[in-house]
């Protein structure tokens, strides 16, 4: 599974996001962040158990956070985790159609919380060139 990096936020549903959640914004995203992590952990302990079940939550729930932050493609893939998972249960058949899917979810995850993180650093300045001494700037004759 290959995904464009500049393609797995939507910043626009970021920034609302931000707006929204206000002073809490940094804390939930931090939630996030703990518990996306162990989601994807449970989705691939689920997947080698062959545990079609035991994906149904974490990938339910993983869908819904992403989602929440404009990880699009991040909640797409939980949400074709969780919905085979959930054909599986009824069928009771083994959830070895998402393997594809669950082998690229970690790093999914992790390249999308990289982004998400880097823009909610209040220490990151976004000002191209800023803090940068100007050549024959101040001081200088």
């Amino acid at each position: 599974m290959s995904y464009e990096r500049s393609k797995l936020v939507d910043w626009d549903a970021f920034a609302t996001a931000r707006t929204q959640l206000g002073g809490g914004f940094v804390r939930i995203l931090g939630y996030f962040q703990e518990d996306g992590t162990k989601s994807v952990d449970t989705i691939e302990t689920a997947m080698r158990a062959k545990s079609a079940a035991a994906l149904v939550i974490p990938a339910h729930t993983l869908k819904g956070e992403a989602r929440q932050f404009g990880a699009e493609p991040l909640a797409e893939a939980a949400e074709t985790i969780e919905m085979i998972a959930r054909k599986c249960v009824e069928t009771r058949d083994s959830p070895d159609e998402a393997l594809a899917t669950v082998v690229g979810l970690r790093e999914l995850f992790n390249d999308t919380l990289v982004l998400l993180l880097r823009e909610a650093n209040p220490l990151v300045e976004r000002r191209p060139g800023f803090g940068r001494r100007a050549v024959g700037g101040f001081g200088q004759g």
